[in-house]
Parts: C-alpha cells; sequence; structure tokens
C-alpha cells in the first residue's frame, strides 16, 4: 500500500512539471545538431580510417606474393682450364674414397642447390623481401671479374632495377680497327674546327646584327607592355619578365636596352598604379575569410607593390653603381656608358616623385632624390631641383612637401651650409599662404572636442549619455569617411614646413654668414616674412641690419634684405612701433649704385622694395622722404634702360597719387629755405622740396615711345582723365609688370628682312616692347627701298637687339 502511494505521488509530481521554454528548446536542439554532426564526422573518420587499412594489407600481400617468386641466381661467368678434370683429381683425391661414399656424395650433389649459391650471401634463397633492403650495397658486395682476354673489354653500365631486382649491365668494348684509327683524326680536327672563333665581322655587318637584335629586343618590350596596360590583373607576372630585362648581357645593346626598360616600366607604373597607399594585411585580415574577388585584387596589389620595389631598387643600383665606378660592370656596360644610364635612372626616379607622390615608397624616392641635388654635375643637379619645384608646387595639401622639406633641412645641415644656392632656392616654390597663428591662451589650449567619462556622468542623464555616444560615433565615422582633406590639417602640416623651413634659415644667418647659400636664404625670408612669429622679430631686424651695415653683401644681397625688413613690418609687425629709417637710408643711398647698362632682375626687386615701402607705408612716410626718393628716382631714369625707366616712371606715377603735394616738385619756382643736396644720402635733410623733376623734359625726348608717354603723362601732374591721361592698358598695370612686358630678354624679330632687290613687299619687323608709331616708322623705312649705309644699318638692327 505504501509503494502504491509513492508511485501516485511520484506520477503526480511528472504531470504537474512545467513545460520547457523556448529558449531551453532551442539550446538542447543546437546541441543535438552539434552531437549530429561529430557523429557523422567520426563515422566519416572511421570508414576512411578502415579504407586505408584495407589498402594497405592489399599492399602488403602483392609485396609478398612478389616475393615468393624464384628470382634467376647471377652466375658469373668464369672460364675454366683445359685441365679441368686434373685440377679436381688434384684437390679431390678420390682414390682415398670408398666406392658407396663416392656414389652418395654424387647422389647428393645432384640434388643440393647449395653449389649454385652466391657464396658471399649468408642469407636462404628463398627469403622474404625486407622492408627497407639496400639494394645499392647489395650490388657492391657483387664480385667483379675482368676479362683477360686482351680483345675484349667490358665497359660497365649504370644498372637497371624491375621486379625481379637490379640487374647490371655491360657492354664489350671492340677492337679499334685501322680504319677506324684513320677516322678519329678526322673527327678531332672537325671538333677543332669547330671551337675555333667565327670569321671577324666588318663594321657594316657588326651594325645590321645590332639593329636587327635592337629591333627584336624592341618587340618584345612592346609586346610585354601592351600586354601589361591591357589586363594589369591578369598579366601582373609579366612586370617581372620585363624588369629581368634590366639587367641585359649582350654588351652591344646592353645599354639601349636598359634605358629603353627603365622608360617602358616607369610609363606602366604610372598607368596602372591605383591612387591609394597599399598597405601590408594584419594577420586578421589574412586569417579572415573573403570573397573570390578580394583575393584576387590583394594578388595584384601584393605583386605590384613587389615589383614596384624592385623596380625601385635597380635603379638605385644603377645609380650608386655610377657613383662608386665599380669595375666589375665594365665588362657588359662599360663605364663612359654608366653615366647616361645614370642619368635616365635618375629621370626616372624624379618622374615618380612627381608623378606617384601618394603611392608606396615615396620617402625612400626623395631619400634618393635630394642628395643629387647638390650633385656636382650640373644637369642632374638642375633636373632634381626642377623636380622638387614641381612637386612644392602642385602639392596643395603639404604631406609631400613636408617630407622633402625636413630631408633638405638635414642635408644643409649636414653639409655646414656649403652647397649649391639652387638646393635652397627650392623652398621659394613652396605654396604656403596661412599658418596657424597662436594669439591668445585660448588658441594655444587644445580644443576639447569630446566629454570625458566624469563629466557625462556628472552633467548627463543615463538617455542623454546614450545619445551623446552614439552622436560621437557617428561623427567619428563620418570624419573617417570624409573624401576631403580637412582644413585644419592642411594649416598643421603648412605650419609645420614653414617652421622647418624657418629654423633652416635662422641656422644659416647664425653660423653660416659666409656661406655662398646666404642669398637665397635672404630670397626666401623677404618671400615668407609676413608668416614669421612676432617674437623674432627684434632679433631679426637686427640682424638683418648688422649684415647690411657690415658691407660683405653684394647689391642684389642687400636689396633682400630690405625687402625682408619691410614685409616684417608689413604683415603682424604693424602692431610695433618702429620706424625703419635706417633701411631707407640704405635704399636711398643704394639707388645710384645700380647697374645701368645691364638688363637684370635687380631693377625688379628694387621696384618691390620701394612699394612697400613708400606706397603700403604712405601712412608712415615723411613728405621730405617721399620728396627725395621721386628726385632720386627720377634722375635715375635718365640713365637707365627703357624697360628699367619705364617701371621706375610707373612708380613715380604712383607716389604722385598717393602724396598730392609733390605737385610742388613740377613747379620751376623753390618753396621753403635751403638748397636741394644732391649727393646728400639722408632723405630727411637733403631739401629735395626745394628742387624740380626738370628730368622729365629730357625724357620726353627719349627714344622710346613709352618713356616720352610717361614722361609727359607726369610732367603734367599725373592726371587720370584728360588729355595728359595714360592709356588704359598702361594705367592699370603695375610697375612690375611694366619692366616685365617691355623687358628686352623676349625681344624677337620676326620674320628675318629680305634682301633690297626683292619685288616684293618687305614685312614688317615686330619687337617686343615697340610703340605703334615705332613699329610704324620702321615700317614705312622697310617699305622704301634704301640706299647701301641705310641697308647695312637695317641688317644690324635685324641681328641686334633694340636700343
Amino acid at each position: 500500500m505504501f509503494l502504491i502511494l509513492i508511485f501516485v505521488i511520484n506520477l503526480q509530481r511528472k504531470n504537474t512539471k512545467r513545460a520547457p521554454n523556448f529558449r531551453r528548446l532551442l539550446k538542447t536542439s543546437n546541441v543535438k545538431l552539434a552531437n549530429k554532426l561529430k557523429n557523422k564526422q567520426y563515422k566519416q573518420q572511421n570508414v576512411a580510417k578502415k579504407y586505408r587499412k584495407e589498402q594497405k594489407q592489399l599492399r602488403q600481400a602483392a609485396r609478398d606474393v612478389s616475393a615468393k617468386v624464384p628470382k634467376p641466381l647471377d652466375q658469373p661467368k668464369r672460364k675454366q682450364p683445359d685441365d679441368e678434370y686434373e685440377v679436381e683429381e688434384e684437390h679431390l683425391p678420390l682414390d682415398m674414397l670408398d666406392d658407396d661414399d663416392l656414389e652418395y656424395m654424387q647422389s647428393v650433389g645432384r640434388n643440393a642447390l647449395f653449389l649454385t649459391r652466391n657464396l658471399n650471401s649468408s642469407e636462404p634463397i628463398h627469403v622474404k623481401k625486407r622492408k627497407n633492403e639496400n639494394k645499392i650495397e647489395q650490388y657492391e658486395k657483387m664480385p667483379r671479374h675482368l676479362d683477360t682476354e686482351p680483345d675484349k673489354e667490358l665497359i660497365h653500365l649504370l644498372p637497371f632495377k624491375d621486379k625481379r631486382g637490379i640487374i647490371p649491365r655491360s657492354v664489350e668494348k671492340p677492337v679499334a680497327m685501322e680504319e677506324e684509327e684513320e677516322e678519329v683524326p678526322a673527327v678531332v680536327q672537325l671538333h677543332e674546327e669547330a671551337m675555333e672563333p667565327l670569321p671577324l665581322l666588318s663594321m657594316e655587318e657588326r651594325l645590321l646584327l645590332r639593329r636587327k637584335t635592337l629591333e627584336d629586343k624592341k618587340m618584345h618590350i612592346a609586346t610585354l607592355a601592351s600586354s601589361i596596360l591591357s589586363a594589369p590583373d591578369k598579366n601582373i607576372k609579366k612586370l617581372k619578365e620585363l624588369r629581368s630585362m634590366l639587367m641585359e648581357k649582350d654588351p652591344h645593346v646592353a645599354v639601349t636596352v636598359r634605358k629603353l626598360v627603365m622608360v617602358s616600366l616607369l610609363e606602366i607604373f604610372k598607368d596602372i598604379t591605383p591612387s591609394y597607399r597599399i598597405r601590408p594585411l594584419t594577420e586578421v585580415e589574412m586569417t579572415t575569410k573573403v570573397r573570390k574577388e578580394t583575393i584576387y585584387l590583394r594578388e595584384f596589389e601584393e605583386g605590384l607593390v613587389c615589383q614596384y620595389k624592385f623596380y625601385l631598387e635597380n635603379l638605385e643600383q644603377t645609380v650608386k653603381d655610377w657613383k662608386q665606378m665599380k669595375k666589375k660592370k665594365s665588362n657588359v656596360v662599360s663605364l663612359k656608358a654608366y653615366k647616361g644610364l645614370a642619368e635616365v635612372a635618375i629621370k626616372c626616379i624624379c618622374e615618380l616623385l612627381v608623378a606617384l607622390p601618394h603611392f608606396n615608397f615615396h620617402n625612400n624616392i626623395a631619400v634618393l632624390v635630394v642628395p643629387l641635388m647638390n650633385d656636382t654635375s650640373r644637369k642632374i643637379s638642375a633636373m632634381c631641383c626642377e623636380t622638387v619645384e614641381n612637386l612644392f608646387k602642385q602639392d596643395k595639401i603639404g604631406q609631400a612637401s613636408l617630407c622633402l622639406v625636413k630631408i633638405i633641412s638635414g642635408l644643409v645641415k649636414s653639409r655646414t651650409y656649403q652647397l649649391r644656392p639652387a638646393v635652397l632656392k627650392t623652398f621659394l616654390a613652396l605654396r604656403i599662404k596661412e599658418v596657424e597663428v597662436k594669439k591668445d591662451s585660448e588658441d594655444i589650449a587644445p580644443k576639447k572636442r569630446f566629454l570625458t567619462c566624469k563629466e557625462k556622468k556628472k552633467n548627463l542623464s543615463r538617455m542623454q549619455r546614450k545619445w551623446k555616444k552614439a552622436e560621437e560615433k557617428l561623427e567619428k565615422e563620418l570624419l573617417e569617411t570624409e573624401a576631403a582633406e580637412s582644413k585644419d590639417k592642411k594649416l598643421k602640416l603648412h605650419t609645420e614646413i614653414l617652421n622647418i623651413v624657418f629654423l633652416t634659415y635662422f641656422r644659416i644667418l647664425k653660423k653660416g654668414q659666409k656661406s655662398v647659400v646666404l642669398p637665397v636664404v635672404l630670397e626666401g625670408l623677404a618671400k615668407f616674412a609676413h608668416l614669421i612669429n612676432v617674437e623674432f622679430f627684434d632679433d631679426l631686424l637686427v640682424v638683418l641690419y648688422s649684415l647690411i651695415d657690415s658691407g660683405s653683401l653684394k647689391y642684389r644681397e642687400c636689396l633682400h634684405c630690405i625687402q625682408a625688413a619691410f614685409h616684417i613690418l608689413s604683415g603682424q609687425g604693424d602692431v610695433l612701433n618702429i620706424d625703419p629709417m635706417k633701411f631707407y637710408t640704405h635704399l636711398y643711398k643704394m639707388l645710384f649704385a645700380l647697374h645701368a647698362g645691364n638688363t637684370n632682375e635687380e631693377v625688379l626687386i628694387m621696384l618691390q622694395c620701394l612699394d612697400v615701402m613708400l606706397t603700403k607705408r604712405r601712412k608712415q612716410v615723411s613728405l621730405q622722404r617721399a620728396f627725395a626718393y621721386i628726385k632720386r628716382l627720377t634722375t635715375l631714369a635718365l640713365n637707365v634702360l627703357p624697360n628699367s625707366a619705364i617701371g621706375i616712371l610707373a612708380t613715380n606715377r604712383v607716389l604722385m597719387n598717393s602724396f598730392p603735394k609733390m605737385d610742388i616738385l613740377l613747379d620751376s619756382e623753390s618753396q621753403g629755405s635751403g638748397l636741394y643736396l644732391p649727393e646728400l644720402d639722408e632723405p630727411e635733410y637733403c631739401n629735395a622740396q626745394n628742387t624740380a623733376l626738370w628730368e622729365l623734359h629730357y625724357l620726353q625726348r627719349h627714344f622710346h615711345p613709352v618713356v616720352q608717354r610717361f614722361a609727359a603723362h607726369l610732367s603734367v601732374g599725373a592726371p587720370s582723365e584728360g588729355s595728359g591721361a595714360l592709356r588704359p592698358e598702361l594705367s592699370r598695370k603695375h610697375a612690375t609688370e611694366l619692366f616685365e612686358e617691355f623687358s628686352m630678354k623676349g625681344m624677337t624679330f620676326n620674320p628675318p628682312i629680305t634682301s633690297s632687290t626683292s619685288n616684293k613687299k618687305k614685312p614688317a619687323m615686330q619687337c617686343a616692347f615697340l610703340d605703334s608709331e615705332l613699329q610704324n616708322q620702321i615700317n614705312r623705312l622697310l617699305e622704301n627701298p634704301p640706299d647701301a649705309k641705310e641697308l647695312n644699318f637695317v641688317e644690324d638692327l635685324q641681328t641686334e637687339p633694340c636700343t
């Protein structure tokens, strides 16, 4: 009864048990599926194991059957002498045996096999074949017997192995006959003739052979290049074949072929290289499963980077071999030809530096190019400097420029400031107009973009923190996927570049004042002076004035010092209360030291200095200083070339408009006290207001029509309207633009003058700076048939520059 009760209670418990929920059912179903999969794998492994075991047993049985097949015994041939029975009788005394014993021994000998066995082997005849039996040792232990006959010799050949075992081979060497002895010298003679060098080719045949070989090489290069360009991802392996032609061994075409391959690979890499940098894969990316297209793309990128690296190494090695002049290379390419080969390699490296600034190994190329900027060869140095300038001009962001500027700065420091000025002149091509200027402490402190964890907990609720986290994550993703470079990054890079440039300039100003690069440094300071930090202004102005006052600088270097000083004061230096009277005095003194009979850029720099010193700072310039400058400039215009005179008169026109009281200089009656002192070098105390611009009357009779017009325009007070006003094409242009427009460097005469005896009309002579009236006079002179003296004058005018 008690047992029945317990059974009922258990039954009730089972019935009242809750049904399992969905999560538990899902969990148990996953476990069951995993167990089923494991069982299935175990069954497959057992079946495969059982199959391998059966195959092993079958192979073992086949080996046993082949081992039980009787093998033929090797019986070496032995020559029996004629008196065989006599020898046996000597060694075997049969007369001492009984007849029964002799008969028994003979019967046993006929049935036994041990007499025919190999006595060197101690194993039984039908032994089972061992697994690790060494057949070579067994073959080596086999006795070898040589023929005693003099007329037959055996030549032992390599044995071969079959199912029966190792079978030795030998061939009988026949005796040489008299006929064969006669034939042997003929064969030797033919062999010797074949070894003799070919007859020397003539020069014409050599050229034809070289031309044919070169054409074949060109066709091969063109075929490989076209196949690579047609499908780069499929034919990337052909890059290796094309690159291997850089090691051409034929000395007749080696130089030409290597040059062609270098240029071909250059163009190929410029075409097939992607517009992004290829980075190496991480371990996680290598182990992650990806699609076939991704694997295909990765293989192409890996092959491209590898071949590009090897190509750069070949170019670098070519340049190093030329520098070191290794004699081991002279057997293929002569040392004289290595220079041309190295120039092509350097040109390819320079093209890659400009064309692929975003791709891999760009910094390595920069490290190779920068030292060549200071090379002893002018051609190579000019090529590398021009390449760096082009890169600076086209680099809008500044990443590539920053790398090159760092390397150039290190080169200048390592050479102790003794290098070519063209190296530092490349800094002038930098496109830097704005930098980060830290004015207040708030600007110096870094801006916090995101709140810290403590600030979030303190100021935000739980829901607000959740939304804030999502917003920050979204903002970071948007910044990463932004295609255009931010302005902040550009300013940061430009600031870093300019800091390195100024650090190089200041080092040279401090330690290398006698260096040949000092003029370039002063020119660079004059260009970037408005971007210098205000903290350096006082020290820099003191250094610049000491350089001018020392007297060791040339005319152009002094102009650059003055230009740099006023650029400093025109930018952030406006807030400083500094009167650069010393610089005004130096420039006023230097005006009459200008070379008047030469077309140079010193006039252009002087006009730029006057624009910064007088026009842009007209509120800080006294009237006496302006009078002195305009008087001395007008006097200087009488002694210089026409283009310089036009630029100076255009500057005077601007000064007259900037200072309205300049009309005093156009009056012949002196006003004020004192006399004008033209030889005094102090513009404030020379009393220029007591003189007149009488030079304008002489300039109105100048042979150049543009100079005449400017002089007439200034003599009536430089009006903007009326009969004395200038034409719009002259009045709207700056003084420096007019100087470059009427420069005599680019002057040409087209077309040439023909003979006077010709009945055709003489074409007009074109000159770069000639006015229309002067042009008409020359045309009338050419149309009328001149005399002999006049003809000689016209021919001289054609060949010599216009003056």
